[in-house]
């Protein structure tokens, strides 16, 4: 089982990225996907979320109008494209699997299984 997070690297503020989320060995077209974040010395936050088949998505309000969530189940693949980007956005930034199938989108991260390694995102002033 691996959920392949990529996309990360180092910005300026106000530019953009799009983090990928590629899984294999794992079914994720019947699970909501979450994206969370960690910055150095604070805890893990909840970014955005989307329903298994993609209807519904969640964001939370420090990256919302901004960031934006996305699936392709054909490809087993989440996105989270990123524009505005700001220095706090600065973190490392997982992708997930909702456990419950067909659940719908959550913010904790209590409710999902499994998780990728992150890829990291440095937003320069």
């Amino acid at each position: 089982v691996q959920l392949q997070a990529s996309g990360g690297g180092l910005v300026q503020a106000g530019g953009s990225l799009r983090l990928s989320c590629a899984v294999s060995g794992l079914t994720v077209s019947s699970h909501a996907m979450g994206w969370f974040r960690r910055a150095p010395g604070k805890e893990r936050e909840f970014v955005a979320a989307i329903s298994w088949n993609g209807d519904t998505t969640y964001y939370a309000d420090s990256v919302k109008g901004r960031f934006t969530i996305s699936r392709d189940n054909a490809k087993n693949t989440v996105y989270l494209q990123m524009n505005s980007l700001k220095p706090e956005d600065t973190a490392a930034y997982y992708c997930a699997r909702r456990r419950l199938y067909r659940g719908a989108v959550h913010y904790h991260p209590s409710h999902y299984d499994y998780w990728g390694q992150g890829t990291l995102v440095t937003v320069s002033s």
